[in-house]
């Protein structure tokens, strides 16, 4: 499994985008080594079969596929191999186009879009490889059919089941690590257990504080006699029957 960084360094399984594009660290990635040995296998596998895998009999100018002269083993073979030559042809662009995605969504369906043809193509390389096998022992008069082009296509086959096997690994562990990524960046952080408040931050308790509407033994100011000249005396005030109201003289 490549290597990787903490889980706020990585996003499926590559470097966040910022940086420029490394040939060399690409070069060594597991999952580019095991890529470029499926697209050798593929090559191998189609172009066996497209020079030698179709021939015709001494008594006949029609040819026929060296397997069995079943036809369509070698049209089924030919097709797995050239999609295959295809399909690393796009994964490695897409590999090296991977760390530049600024999108973790673009990345998730990127992995997805690999993890789901390397093991699709796991499956159709076994089923190529059964058929072929199972062809090549029911084929007779084999002197005159070019052995080791039939084997190499039989073997090369086998090599393919391996190789796209390990990519569909590949693939599976950094869809994972994407999800574990993805969970620890963007998760929200749990509350804080609730504590009570220190004995020193405690609260009193409430006491009224009683005020006097009026303030005791200060002057009664309200109580004034209206002014009056500077010059003139002040009259005493007269008392007034308690009965009966009376103006003020002045």
């Amino acid at each position: 499994m490549e290597e990787t960084g903490g889980a706020g360094s990585t996003a499926y399984g590559a470097s966040l985008a910022g940086g420029s594009f490394d040939f060399q660290k690409f070069a060594k990635q597991p999952q580019t080594i095991v890529r470029f040995l499926s697209w050798i296998f593929s090559i191998v596998v189609f172009a066996c079969i497209t020079a030698e895998g179709f021939i015709n009999r001494p008594n006949s100018s029609e040819v026929h596929c060296v397997f069995n002269q079943n036809d369509s083993v070698c049209h089924y073979a030919v097709g797995i191999g050239v999609i295959a030559f295809l399909a690393c042809c796009g994964f490695f662009l897409l590999d090296a186009y991977l760390p530049l995605m600024s999108n973790a969504q673009e990345r998730k369906y990127a992995v997805m879009a690999d993890l789901g043809f390397s093991g699709v193509w796991t499956f159709l390389w076994f089923v190529c490889f059964c058929v072929l096998a199972s062809q090549w022992g029911r084929t007779e008069h084999v002197s005159a059919i070019p052995k080791d082009a039939a084997r190499a296509t039989i073997a090369f086959s086998f090599f393919s089941i391996a190789t796209w096997g390990i990519l569909t690994y590949f693939a599976l562990g950094r869809y994972r690590l994407g999800l574990t990524d993805v969970a620890k960046n963007y998760m929200e952080p749990p509350l804080e257990p609730h504590t009570p408040y220190p004995a020193t931050y405690a609260p009193a308790a409430y006491v009224p504080t009683t005020y006097s509407p009026y303030p005791t033994g200060a002057p009664d100011n309200y109580l004034q006699p209206p002014f009056a000249p500077i010059d003139a005396p002040i009259a005493a005030p007269v008392a007034q029957p308690q009965g009966e109201y009376q103006p003020p003289s002045y």
